[in-house]
């Protein structure tokens, strides 16, 4: 009992050991540990770790009455001091390798969380970078289009401009045609009053030439 419990103990020493330094025997170790948790390993390694406990309180229990049976007789038997000295020797051990136990579990456990969050850190920087790659894509792509935005500007001030000229030479040409209606309507209204002049002189002309004409028949008789 006591060879299994010291090559118990130095195994889990040598375990925490692997854990301690970062080699790829720890990454198997790992993994075996992981594999050994799934599925009814866990409940294995509960039931053997009670059984222990519970070997061990025997043990110490076992001492106690040796001791106190000491104390009432007061007789020293030699055979109990060995009984005494192998309950307490297998207690101890088995409560040392109960001890590295749990510390193998709580260094496994902490070692799969640091890889864990190593790993989400690892997500974090890639996202990170192709964030900074997109939002320079993108300031590049800002700055084009910045670009294309000035040189618009600069197309659409010229065209302005160019409407400005057009509607001013368009309001100079609508007021020259309005000038040129007015003026042909001063010539229309002068035209019909020559026309009506005209036609008032030949129907004077007429009269003139009809008394005229009237005055030489009457001569003539």
């Amino acid at each position: 009992m006591i060879r299994l419990l010291f090559s118990l103990i130095f195994a889990e020493m040598a375990l925490i050991v692997i854990f301690v330094f970062k080699t790829p025997l720890r990454k198997l170790v790992i993994l075996g540990l992981d594999r050994a948790k799934r599925g009814r390993g866990p409940i294995v390694i509960k039931t053997v770790c009670a059984t222990l406990f519970v070997v061990m309180m025997s043990s110490i229990y076992n001492a106690m009455s040796i001791h106190n049976r000491w104390s009432q007789d007061g007789d020293v038997n030699p055979t109990d001091q060995i009984l005494l000295a192998n309950y307490l020797l297998e207690s101890s051990l088995m409560g040392f390798s109960l001890f590295l136990a749990l510390m193998i579990d709580r260094l496994h456990h902490y070692i799969r969380e640091l890889r864990m969050r190593r790993k989400t850190m690892e997500a974090v920087k890639k996202q990170n970078r192709a964030f900074e790659d997109g939002k320079a894509g993108l300031s590049e792509e800002a700055k084009a289009l910045e670009v294309e935005l000035t040189t618009l500007q600069a197309k659409l001030k010229k065209l302005e401009s160019k409407l400005e000229e057009k509607t001013k030479e368009a309001s100079s040409a609508e007021a020259n045609a309005l000038a040129l209606k007015k003026q042909s309507e001063g010539f229309l209204l002068e035209y019909d009053r020559l026309l009506e002049e005209n036609q008032n002189l030949r129907s004077q002309l007429q009269s003139l030439d009809r008394k005229l004409s009237h005055s030489d028949s009457k001569k003539s008789m």
